[in-house]
């Protein structure tokens, strides 16, 4: 279960760094509210996986997930590069994500 909860907030830091980009450097107040709530909520259910997930592997398995999620968002939402380098690296980060998943011993 706490794997999937990691996973819950990995998703919900892929939010909030979207919403960012959004929120225009803070001064759009419905996106600066969703960034807000949503990176509290991600932190929150951080916070609740590494109860008893290695913090190590928790926060990599975290910040992996974010930044995957947030490459995608951003290829999908903003036009960003879809170079096969590019798409390359980013599976790389999921191989490392799910090379931690196994490996953690948890």
């Amino acid at each position: 279960m706490d794997w999937i909860i990691l996973i819950i907030a990995g998703l919900f830091e892929s939010a909030w760094a979207v919403g960012m980009k959004y929120s225009n450097g803070f001064t759009k107040l419905y996106p600066s509210i969703f960034v807000i709530i949503t990176m509290a909520i991600s932190v929150y259910l951080l916070s609740v996986s590494i109860k008893t997930l290695p913090v190590g592997s928790a926060y990599a398995v975290w910040t992996g997930i974010g930044a995957v999620g947030t490459a995608i968002l951003g290829i999908i939402l903003f036009g960003e590069s879809k170079e096969l380098i590019r798409i390359g690296f980013i599976f790389l980060i999921i191989v490392g994500i799910i090379g931690l998943r196994i490996f953690s011993g948890k």
